[in-house]
């Protein structure tokens, strides 16, 4: 099988681990009222939300942990950092 037959997910598709991890941040930006909601261009904070998307980020790190890329790690690591001091900030104005 050659990358252009991988099954659904795979390099073919474009999907990457790092484009998952962007796709998480991204989501916790939203959530933090950092970015704006894409459905409605409305900022507001969702700490409830926002905790979910980083303990996913969390589990997700947990279970890669030893099978990442370093640019991987530091990309994930990066973003979990970035996320989690962002909803201390929210928390501490809620």
């Amino acid at each position: 099988m050659n990358e252009t037959e991988t099954p659904q997910g795979g390099p073919a598709s474009g999907m990457t681990f790092e484009g998952l991890v962007m796709l998480f941040g991204t989501a916790g930006l939203v959530h933090l009222g950092a970015a704006p909601d894409p459905a409605g261009g409305e900022r507001r904070v969702d700490l409830d939300q926002a905790k979910q998307t980083i303990d996913l980020l969390e589990l997700l790190r947990d279970k890669t942990a030893g099978n990442l890329t370093a640019a991987e790690t530091a990309l994930l690591d990066g973003i979990l950092f970035d996320l989690r001091c962002r909803y201390v900030d929210a928390a501490k104005k809620d």
